[in-house]
């Protein structure tokens, strides 16, 4: 008889280098430093006022328990031009971003075009949406173009850095197949790029268009028009039931809009 195999004790657990592990104490340590300082400057401490006035609540709130729903193919209609200026943003914004995108990614481009291309695209997200809104606004007036604008700069700036990173990300085998048969730089990008990336790049767009259904609201406070406009002029006017409705068709939109998305992307998977 053979006699019983003993087990072997469990490997140790796998250690970290020592300078990886300051490396996350600074680092986590400094996000808990800077929640820390920043709770008196963010006046955190009237977190318990939503408790002692909680009446004071329920009574300002008790018009949005009641839309008014007379108007409800108003702010409907108006919704749809919303979903309009998003979905033009979002276009113009793909149209923006494959190029930059492209031009940004280390494996396509050099590093003399790839560094000052990326700082454009910083320089495309950090300006807030209502800042680009208002410059397109001076020149062609309280429009929903100058909405439709606002979206596409500021979401092809995202875009932008969200297709590079998935360019950095490729195989590059297909590319280096597509060199061997002695094809051009376009040609490499076309046709050894792009199939790899493109169903991500379909998935991105649509999370920003649903992002920018609910962007393009924001832009009613420029006089870009929509839903976003009918918005702010009955909250200025403390007709809350109305403010209530206009909530409901935002809600229900964005719903939709979200439910159309999730199936688009199950077909590219």
């Amino acid at each position: 008889m053979t006699s019983p195999a003993i087990p072997s004790a469990p490997p140790p657990p796998p250690t970290r280098a020592l300078g990886a592990r300051v490396f996350d104490l600074l680092l986590w340590g400094g996000i808990a430093a800077v929640l820390v300082i920043g709770f008196m400057p963010t006046e955190m401490f009237k977190a318990t006022l939503l408790f002692r006035n909680s009446e004071n609540m329920r009574t300002y709130g008790a018009d949005f328990t009641r839309p008014d729903w007379a108007n409800w193919a108003v702010y409907a209609k108006a919704m749809w031009l919303t979903i309009e200026m998003a979905l033009w943003g979002t276009f113009l914004a793909v149209v923006i971003a494959i190029p930059m995108g492209l031009l940004a990614s280390r494996n396509i481009a050099p590093f003399w075009i790839v560094q000052p291309m990326r700082w454009l695209l910083n320089a495309m997200r950090a300006v807030p949406d209502l800042v680009i809104g208002v410059f397109f606004t001076v020149a062609v007036g309280l429009s929903p173009f100058a909405g439709v604008m606002a979206l596409a700069l500021n979401t092809g700036g995202v875009l932008g850095k969200l297709f590079s990173e998935a360019v950095e990300a490729v195989e590059p085998g297909p590319i280096e197949g597509v060199r061997a048969t002695g094809a051009t730089r376009f040609h490499e990008v076309l046709w050894g790029v792009i199939p790899q990336v493109g169903p991500l790049w379909t998935s991105y767009g649509l999370y920003r268009f649903e992002s920018n259904a609910r962007s393009a609201t924001i832009l009613g406070l420029i006089g870009a028009g929509g839903i976003g406009q009918l918005l702010f002029e009955n909250l200025q006017a403390f007709a809350y039931r109305e403010v209530s409705m206009i909530a409901v068709v935002i809600v229900v939109a964005v719903t939709a809009i979200d439910t159309l998305s999730q199936l688009m992307r199950k077909r590219l998977t």
